[in-house]
């Protein structure tokens, strides 16, 4: 429990961001599952390095780490052709 009224709101802002975040990297997970499962149209593999790219601008993941993640499904995308 926190101890000072500032503490508190910092936790509800935490608690804000945390469930925002989450739902964020949820939606990623999914979007790589539709693509790579089933043949991934051109148009799903940019709606998901759009996404990759917005929730790495807002600090949701790191900016390295969308990197990798695009590098591999252009990887998969060359080599699927």
């Amino acid at each position: 429990m926190a101890n000072t009224r500032s503490a508190a709101k910092r936790s509800r802002q935490t608690l804000k961001r945390t469930l925002r975040n989450r739902s964020v990297v949820t939606r990623l997970r999914t979007m790589q599952k539709g693509v790579r499962s089933a043949e991934a149209s051109g148009d799903q593999i940019r709606a998901l390095i759009c996404a990759i790219d917005k929730a790495a601008k807002r600090g949701v993941i790191h900016e390295n780490a969308a990197n990798r993640r695009k590098a591999r499904l252009n990887k998969a995308l060359a080599a699927a052709k």
